[in-house]
């Protein structure tokens, strides 16, 4: 579609783009948003443990973790998940056909419609919290079983709602910065979320009663810091929305239409959790909790490199799509799978085999019991197995949205979804009842329905000729095999004369792992580098 700027405001060029070659632009892109999501991955996992200090796994802890997880659910699903993939690949053809003053025009439409829509909704969760609540928290609500958590869940949820609000036009202002190769700022975002959670927790839990409700009212506060965060960087662009509420615009009315089928199709692993919540309602007291913080850890590989890589290639597909690049696109595509299966096999391999140890250490301390990490580890290896496809997934998407197509991913999701009811049934209620291990059983399903999404998502790129594989991907994966290989047999050896985590100081605990990681790493690094993998190998031009 041919886009032209408003004859009162002449065309100017946009910010200038980097013209070194893909792989290049892209690496160096991917290391930036992935060190600044390592950092916020690493005062996430500070904030995660005050939390465990300040809350351990009780019933306070299980209704805020609800409480933060909803509003987490929708902004997931809208902001970084349906809304993102609609919104840049249009804004790129925009700037592609329109330049930067068509984009302008863009932003401000779309800044009226999702801010009035945004505060429409809060307004409605904030008023139904007890609906809201008794949806992703069934098992609490029906029969009037915990009747003391749902209520809490719920009063939190009233302070927490609002933040998908702000969270989400943070998400906007994101994706402009990110549209322009400025991934920078919005990747560094996420850390004012985790250090005014830990003020939260630390300096502002003894004016509350009870404690955990310093956190509800962290959350909000985080949201309006990141949000204000981004403002100064989007006028320093000339990038600065001015919302004005038209739903006619065509951009706009594009962008809902892309919408609507991606909110499935991008999402699917979010849906995915929170049916882990709601099925974990029924389980025992802490089994929130322990997948929270199982869930966590996986977040973390999956966060610092997976999604970073997701972030970095959808505006280069996008711009390689608008501009008729079908070669650069397939070879962006094959980069991106290259790069997550390098790091994602060794970080499954190695959360697996160091679960419980590296739960321990990070984890139990103040009301954490020894029983707590042994149950969050049961499902922290469940999520294991699902690792590579949750990074999968998270490049293979963005080859059907940067081509503005959003109803296949829909269909794939779909079947994804029904198949997690299924593969939940057959996992959770056996581990339940025989072994009390019916979240174990939860992260199983989950694990699942990644792979069967991942697989569809890759057939379907490969039947419509948008994705071949390019040549070396049988070497490529040998070696890594190799390389995994060796690190399970160094950490095994290793663990079997450390066997006292949970009796051991936390410095002994720290420096023990830190000497786990360096041993597994180098060994990995070691025998690919011997077996001849270099670093050009993922810099080379098409």
């Amino acid at each position: 579609m041919a886009v032209s700027p408003p004859e009162q405001e002449p065309t100017e060029p946009p910010p200038q783009v980097t013209k070194d070659s893909p792989q290049k632009g892209l690496l160096r892109g991917t290391s930036v948003v992935g060190g600044a999501t390592l950092l916020s991955r690493i005062m996430g996992l500070a904030r995660d443990v005050v939390f465990a200090r300040l809350t351990g796994a009780s019933d306070a802890a299980d209704a805020f973790f609800v409480a933060f997880k909803i509003p987490n659910f929708f902004r997931r699903l809208f902001a970084e998940g349906a809304f993102s993939q609609a919104f840049v690949p249009v804004l790129a053809e925009y700037r592609q056909n329109g330049g930067l003053a068509a984009v302008r025009e863009l932003n401000d439409r779309v800044a009226g419609a999702l801010g009035g829509t945004l505060l429409l909704v809060s307004l409605f969760g904030v008023l139904c919290a007890p609906l809201v609540t008794g949806l992703f928290a069934f098992g609490w609500w029906w029969g009037g079983n915990e009747p003391q958590k749902f209520a809490m869940a719920t009063e939190m949820l009233r302070i927490t709602f609002p933040y998908l609000a702000l969270i989400s036009l943070t998400g906007f202002a994101g994706a402009i910065l990110n549209s322009f190769d400025r991934f920078a700022i919005p990747a560094l975002t996420p850390v004012l979320l985790n250090l005014v959670l830990i003020a939260a927790a630390t300096v502002a839990a003894g004016w509350f009663e009870p404690q955990v409700m310093a956190l509800a009212w962290g959350v909000l506060a985080a949201g309006v810091v990141q949000l204000l965060f981004q403002l100064p960087f989007l006028v320093r662009e000339g990038l600065l929305p001015r919302p004005k509420w038209d739903w006619q615009y065509p951009g706009v009315r594009k962008i809902l239409r892309l919408m609507a089928p991606a909110i499935f199709g991008v999402s699917v692993t979010q849906i995915s959790l929170v049916l882990d919540t709601v099925l974990a309602s029924f389980l025992p007291t802490g089994s929130v909790t322990w997948l929270y913080f199982s869930d966590r850890l996986t977040e973390l590989p999956l966060g610092v490199f997976g999604i970073a890589v997701a972030t970095v290639i959808l505006p280069n597909l996008s711009r390689q799509h608008a501009g008729g690049d079908p070669r650069r696109f397939r070879h962006t595509i094959d980069w991106a799978l290259r790069c997550v299966t390098l790091i994602a096999l060794p970080a499954a391999v190695a959360l697996f085999v160091l679960a419980e140890p590296l739960l321990t250490v990070l984890f139990q301390y103040g009301n954490m019991t020894p029983r707590d990490m042994n149950m969050a580890a049961w499902s922290l290896r469940a999520y294991t197995f699902g690792l590579l496809s949750f990074m999968l997934i998270k490049v293979l998407a963005p080859g059907y949205f940067a081509r503005q197509d959003t109803a296949t991913p829909v269909k794939f999701g779909l079947i994804a979804i029904a198949s997690k009811m299924v593969l939940s049934l057959l996992f959770v209620v056996p581990l339940h009842l025989y072994f009390q291990l019916g979240h174990m059983g939860l992260a199983m399903a989950t694990a699942g329905q990644a792979a069967i999404n991942a697989w569809l998502l890759y057939r379907g790129l490969r039947q419509g000729g948008v994705y071949a594989p390019e040549a070396g991907w049988k070497a490529f994966l040998l070696r890594l095999l190799m390389a995994n290989l060796a690190m399970a047999a160094v950490l095994l050896a290793i663990l079997h004369y450390w066997s006292g985590w949970h009796d051991w100081a936390w410095w002994q605990r720290a420096w023990r792992m830190g000497a786990l990681v360096a041993a597994g790493g180098g060994t990995y690094g070691g025998v690919l580098l011997a077996s001849g993998l270099r670093p050009r190998h993922f810099r080379a031009t098409s």
